[in-house]
């Protein structure tokens, strides 16, 4: 009946061996599993030994400790096995070990074997030096190492300790009585365990009348003893409750309870890593619903945005990570504003001015890391220089003529009567050579005087052209 109930439980959950978890731990073998030796599947909550045999012909050594399993089976076909770790599972019987035709050693430390009885399986592995049983029930039978020494001649230790040859002729003495005793005790302990199967039982469905008689009570109450038993339970927890009543409440120790027990620590850690998992944000808005480009500066890095107005471009210069890679940076320039993910963070930021995407670039410097872009802008801009600052005349000039406008005075012009004016040196000629031929042209009553007065020695040549 035990069993049964054992295996009504695995059915709820079963953490089969799958390939994959035998190629992870056969990392010392290349991750090859057919020329597998050994191999360590412990802790891994396994509920059923199974495939093993399959996969793995050659197995020497195999590790299961620390598990839930509740019956040796499916390594009949490793031949070559010569150990066999099961400890701390909640096996019940010794079986199906026969055709492990070189084991050595086997230890079932802390199961539950009760059949003592069921150690006669293993005579036909005429190889088997090494067994243990420690943490047993069938250890605490009168004569359990008499009869174990007796039934397995081959053995040569026992639990740590070794078997001395007056130890095996004196376990040999008596073998048939100790049979029947070992037998009987046997039976008592399976009725002991059925029995106490039963009365847990009962205490189970007796709890969970009580508990929900609670619950009625406790809506059909007074206003004034719900509110009491509502401070209470404020006071504490749900689960701090079903905590205390868990690990507080005694129960037998078997195979039940054990798994009871993982399954409990198994839902507690799940619980704990829901409770850290980093809550997923929302994505973040970008652009609003009407169309208004938002600044984004999820990196936080401190950008530097400038207008080259000799360029007619704007430049973006953003410190990116010096040592993060260029793959990780991706740059989206569009027309209003520009789009770079750093990392997978997002920095935006709305542009001045219209650019141009298609003749905008974008350089990285090897030193710094710096991330610099140039933006032509789509439209240029004619700005008027500024003009030279008036000198101090023109600014009294100018403020004289506002003056006179503002009073409304007629304008005039200003004449000079200190003299008459000499019209012909108004312009002022410079004179590049010096003679009487410049001279006669610049005073004509000079001119008039040289044409009466005739130069000694000079003859008139009808054949010359005269002077203009």
């Amino acid at each position: 009946m035990c069993t049964c109930i054992l295996r009504r439980v695995l059915r709820r959950r079963r953490c089969p061996v799958t390939e994959d978890l035998i190629r992870r731990r056969a990392e010392h073998n290349e991750c090859e599993i057919f020329s597998l030796e050994e191999v360590s599947l412990h802790q891994q909550d396994i509920e059923r030994i199974e495939h093993i045999e399959r996969w793995c012909r050659d197995l020497k050594i195999l590790y299961l400790q620390n598990n839930l399993i509740p019956r040796i089976e499916n390594v009949g076909r490793l031949k070559k096995l010569e150990y066999l770790n099961l400890a701390l599972n909640n096996i019940l019987v010794i079986e199906n070990l026969e055709g492990c035709e070189n084991l050595q050693k086997l230890d079932l430390t802390v199961n539950f074997v009760g059949r003592l009885s069921s150690v006669e399986t293993l005579t036909q592995n005429i190889h088997l030096r090494q067994l243990f049983l420690v943490g047993n029930p069938c250890t605490l039978f009168e004569g359990y190492r008499k009869y174990v020494v007796a039934t397995l001649p081959q053995l040569k230790c026992l639990d740590g300790t070794e078997i001395t040859r007056s130890e095996r002729i004196t376990a040999n003495q008596g073998l048939e009585e100790l049979k029947r005793s070992v037998m009987e005790q046997e039976e008592q302990y399976l009725r002991k365990n059925t029995q106490e199967k039963e009365e847990e039982k009962e205490e189970a469905n007796k709890k969970q009348a009580a508990d929900r008689a609670r619950s009625q009570d406790g809506e059909g109450g007074s206003g004034a003893s719900d509110l009491e038993d509502k401070q209470e339970d404020a006071t504490e927890s749900d689960e701090e409750r079903r905590e205390k009543e868990f690990w507080h409440t005694p129960c037998p120790f078997t195979p039940e309870s054990r798994l009871e027990a993982h399954r409990h620590l198994e839902a507690k850690r799940r619980a704990k890593e829901k409770g850290n998992e980093r809550k997923v944000k929302p994505p973040r808005t970008l652009i609003t619903a009407d169309g208004r480009v938002l600044n984004v500066n999820e990196p936080k890095l401190d950008f530097s945005l400038t207008e080259d107005d000799n360029n007619n471009r704007i430049v973006l210069d953003l410190p990116v990570y010096r040592h993060m890679d260029t793959s990780l940076i991706d740059v989206d320039v569009q027309p209003t504003y520009v789009k770079v993910s750093v990392k997978g963070k997002i920095f935006q930021l709305v542009l001045p001015a219209e650019v141009k995407p298609d003749s905008s670039t974008a350089q990285r410097s090897q030193t710094t890391g710096h991330l610099l872009l140039h933006m032509p802008r789509a439209q240029g801009e004619i700005k008027a220089k500024k003009a030279a600052r008036p000198s101090k005349d023109d600014r009294r000039l100018h403020s004289s003529l506002s003056d006179k406008r503002e009073r409304s005075i007629p304008e005039r012009l200003e004449v000079d009567t200190s003299g008459t004016v000499d019209i012909a040196n108004i312009v002022t000629r410079h004179r590049t050579t010096e003679g009487p031929l410049e001279a006669s042209r610049c005073n004509p009553t000079t001119a008039t005087l040289l044409e009466r007065v005739p130069l000694e020695g000079f003859e008139d040549d009808p054949d010359v052209p005269p002077l203009i």
